[in-house]
């Protein structure tokens, strides 16, 4: 009986590991975040559950089925050889209905309990991140990367579309600032792994243009988000500390990237963390600056 519930949880917890449970609490993060910017502060309990809930299942969904896919490559670089399918320790088949069966559940809860747009989106955005980025895009070309950002752009839009039931001006500046921020996110990470993503074939920036180009676009993308940063106080959607912010934080970012694309180092896991700190500040400020009228 004990060595029957060992097995039990151990096998819960390599299907827990599938779902990326990392990446789905920064998902459900934004999607907080969109919910209560939707909701201008008026956060309903009931509907902030579903929503999170919902889109939970969606990314812990597109996680699995993701890791179903990349199986192969997965099990040739050390980063991912330690997952669950490379290892053997969960059936594949086994994890490809786990991941179906949770998007088949993230639908019709945000269906049934929040509203159809919400559901649609949530749906697109599995579709994106399965059909687009993994199995079409990502061991043929390095625009992956940036068709990939749709997927992770999308939870703030879910949480302020099942919150105000509208897709509006608001909804594209928080879709936008997330698309634009993923790129150069992933890409000095991605120059830290080259090597593991050469070595699987996978044709990451790095791995096909190599680090000089590496550096220049995520310049380019980091110096777009200056001007796209201040969108939200340009249309009345947060006050002057937000501007302040956004303005500051953007141009410390670009001025950390401009020295990383001038120096000889071929990659920066402080830039890396910097874009990590960059989004959470944009988005708390942005929250707590939130023009509620």
């Amino acid at each position: 009986m004990v060595e029957k519930t060992m097995s039990y949880t151990s096998t819960l917890k390599e299907y827990l590991a599938l779902t990326k449970p990392g990446i789905v609490t920064l998902v459900l993060i934004t999607t907080l975040g969109g919910i209560y910017i939707g909701a201008k502060g008026n956060l309903e309990p009931i509907s902030v559950f579903w929503t999170l809930l919902g889109t939970g299942f969606a990314a812990a969904g597109s996680a699995v089925i993701n890791m179903f896919f990349d199986r192969d490559v997965d099990v040739l670089m050390e980063r991912t050889s330690s997952r669950p399918l490379p290892r053997g320790a969960v059936n594949p088949t086994g994890a490809l209905v786990f991941g179906i069966l949770l998007l088949v559940t993230s639908f019709a809860v945000l269906y049934v309990f929040v509203n159809t747009i919400a559901a649609v989106l949530a749906m697109l955005a599995a579709f994106s991140y399965v059909v687009l980025y993994t199995v079409i895009l990502k061991r043929r070309t390095p625009v992956a990367t940036e068709v990939g950002g749709i997927s992770g752009a999308l939870p703030p839009v879910i949480g302020y579309v099942a919150a105000s039931g509208e897709l509006d001006l608001r909804a594209f500046v928080l879709f936008l600032i997330m698309f634009m921020w993923q790129p150069p996110h992933f890409w000095v990470l991605a120059l830290k792994y080259r090597d593991d993503y050469a070595r699987a074939g996978i044709p990451t920036l790095p791995v096909s243009r190599g680090v000089f180009i590496t550096k220049v676009k995520t310049l380019v993308y980091t110096v777009s988000l200056l001007p796209l940063s201040l969108i939200p106080y340009a249309i009345g959607m947060t006050g002057k500390l937000y501007f302040v912010t956004a303005f500051v934080i953007s141009l410390i970012y670009t001025v950390y990237t401009l020295k990383f694309l001038f120096s000889k180092k071929e990659e920066s896991m402080k830039l890396f963390f910097f874009s990590i700190i960059y989004i959470a500040v944009l988005f708390s400020v942005m929250i707590i600056d939130l023009v509620k009228t």
